[in-house]
């Protein structure tokens, strides 16, 4: 039987019916000790006063997100990008997230230079690190499925990670954050795993639908598809992961409709199954 208290909950998985503290309290109701914070349902309700109501309810921050999408999209320009990252570093200090979650950024508006947009990428993290690093705040990088690769993440590869990270840290401030919905497809995926190691800042579980309808927001809650969540459990945790097993499920069409008290419920369910 798997140990409950190592189970978290993220935010995107109630998205639509619960608000910020709507989910601190649910969560903790259905006694689940640790959540993901979406950045704008903390931001609809107040920085401090979700500091203060997380402390209250004695929940742990997992992570917080999203952060990063370095590479200049719709109005913002890079610098701008970079303040609002450093924003969203203090705020995950506040609330005492155990990382921020960092996804790169896809291509820049009318470019086709892949190269170019991951260097920037690279660019941008590495001035964060040190604002992370005095803020005493881990940074998750996370990558993401290359069906993101245009419009979310040039970042498409644990492998790729692992070399980012090699690259441009050489402390722990810069972290892995295993999603396998983005990961389960990976050929080298066991040896980068290990290769992460002491690196990895966060586990995120949910499954992937045979016959999904959306790419981003059509995942399945776990044992509804085809990924082996338990084998890369086990690698991550071999590798040395002893943190939380978060559950994160964008689901638009299906359980985000839901009672999010089901929801949760069945999140209990499926982690000592499926997880």
């Amino acid at each position: 039987m798997l140990d409950e208290s190592k189970l978290a909950i993220h935010q995107a998985t109630t998205f639509e019916k619960w608000s910020f503290d709507e989910a601190v309290e649910g969560y903790a109701r259905h006694g689940v000790q640790a959540m993901g914070v979406w950045r704008d349902k903390l931001q609809e309700f107040g920085v401090q006063r979700g500091a203060r109501l997380l402390r209250e309810t004695g929940m742990t921050v997992s992570d917080y997100s999203p952060a990063g999408l370095l590479t200049p999209l719709e109005d913002l320009s890079f610098q701008q990008r970079l303040d609002d990252n450093r924003r969203i570093i203090d705020e995950a200090a506040e609330i005492g997230a155990q990382c921020v979650v960092l996804i790169s950024g896809g291509l820049d508006d009318d470019s086709r230079d892949i190269e170019r947009a991951r260097g920037q990428a690279k660019e941008g993290l590495a001035a964060l690190i040190p604002h992370a690093k005095a803020a005493g705040v881990a940074i998750g990088l996370e990558p993401l499925h290359p069906m993101l690769c245009a419009s979310r993440s040039v970042l498409t590869s644990l492998e790729m990670t692992n070399d980012w990270c090699d690259e441009l840290a050489d402390d722990d401030t810069l972290g892995v954050v295993i999603d396998v919905y983005h990961v389960w497809w990976e050929p080298h995926l066991a040896r980068d795993i290990a290769r992460a190691a002491c690196r990895i800042r966060a586990l995120h579980v949910c499954d992937w639908l045979q016959d999904t309808r959306d790419l981003r927001l059509d995942r399945g809650m776990m044992g509804d598809g085809v990924i082996d969540i338990p084998a890369i459990r086990r690698m991550v945790e071999a590798a040395g992961y002893t943190g939380f097993r978060e559950v994160e499920v964008f689901s638009e069409r299906d359980w985000w409709r839901r009672d999010p008290d089901e929801v949760v419920q069945i999140v209990k369910q499926r982690y000592q199954s499926f997880v």
